[in-house]
């Protein structure tokens, strides 16, 4: 295995725009994909890789990939932006820190287009897997080499959990913890046939085949903003993918703001509702 240190030098390419026909014309004409800028910084290295999600993190971003630098040679990295103003994902940094690729979204929608945007660059380059994590620096990444191992045996869903046997939940809010463990992971669990513990934690993994299944339908409008990580665990399950929940940790700062996207009334009434829908399978194709 090559270190950071030794890893090829940089290729870099400027930033172009992608519409979403051209995204489609590179793997599937179907595909409805957001239109993106993308810079490539590097050439494919590895079999998987990690799509890391981020809006205006800030130094939070910056401390995750200095931690992710040293998983590289493992798994490429993936930034897949929404579009942030805050100079935190500088080309000359992310180079330093052995980025493969930057995505910035400029179409329309949220998480769920940035997942669509991700996805679509990972099977187009012929990834065989793809690992999701927030870039807010609340994961712990030193689990990346357990999610690799899992889509090596063959694990289509690979589900990260805070709640099984070597998994923490460090400062996670009261309101957020009864709220995953009483109601979201239920109702998720109930929708897919299949008992999962932590739904809310977006450290993931998906297969190719997983993603590229056109009974999944991945790529469709419907999913912009989290419809898409219930989705995926929901009808995962109803397909009979291979599926498995693997012990991370995720942190929540001691002090201060939570880091979220989620407003406290409105966003969490819009999750609930998209999750009813998911649970009754109103996005299934």
């Amino acid at each position: 295995m090559q270190s950071a240190a030794t890893l090829p030098q940089p290729r870099l390419m400027k930033p172009h725009s992608v519409s979403p026909r051209e995204w489609s014309a590179l793997r599937n004409p179907k595909w409805q994909v957001p239109g993106c800028e993308l810079t490539e910084f590097e050439a494919r290295r590895t079999k998987y890789c990690v799509c890391v999600f981020v809006i205006n993190e800030g130094e939070r971003i910056r401390r995750q990939l200095r931690a992710m630098e040293s998983f590289a040679p493992s798994a490429d990295v993936i930034i897949a932006d929404g579009g942030s103003a805050d100079g935190s994902l500088a080309h000359d940094y992310l180079r330093q820190r052995h980025v493969r690729a930057l995505l910035v979204k400029t179409g329309p929608g949220k998480l769920s287009a940035q997942m669509r945007m991700a996805f679509a660059y990972a099977l187009a380059e012929g990834y065989e897997g793809v690992i999701t994590v927030d870039g807010n620096d609340k994961d712990d990444v030193s689990a990346l080499p357990r999610f690799i191992r899992a889509l090596d045996e063959g694990f289509d869903h690979v589900q990260g959990s805070r709640f099984i046997p070597g998994g923490q939940a460090i400062n996670t809010p009261r309101v957020r913890l009864i709220a995953v463990r009483t109601i979201h992971a239920p109702l998720v669990s109930l929708g897919a046939r299949h008992w999962y513990t932590d739904t809310t934690n977006g450290f993931r993994a998906y297969s190719s085949d997983l993603l590229s299944d056109p009974r999944m339908a991945v790529f469709r409008d419907v999913f912009v903003g989290y419809e898409l990580h219930y989705y995926l665990a929901i009808r995962a399950g109803r397909l009979g993918f291979r599926i498995t929940e693997i012990p991370v940790t995720r942190a929540y700062p001691k002090h201060g703001p939570v880091p979220t996207k989620i407003s406290p009334f409105r966003g969490n009434l819009g999750i609930f509702a998209t999750l009813l829908k998911a649970v009754t399978h109103q996005y299934n194709p």
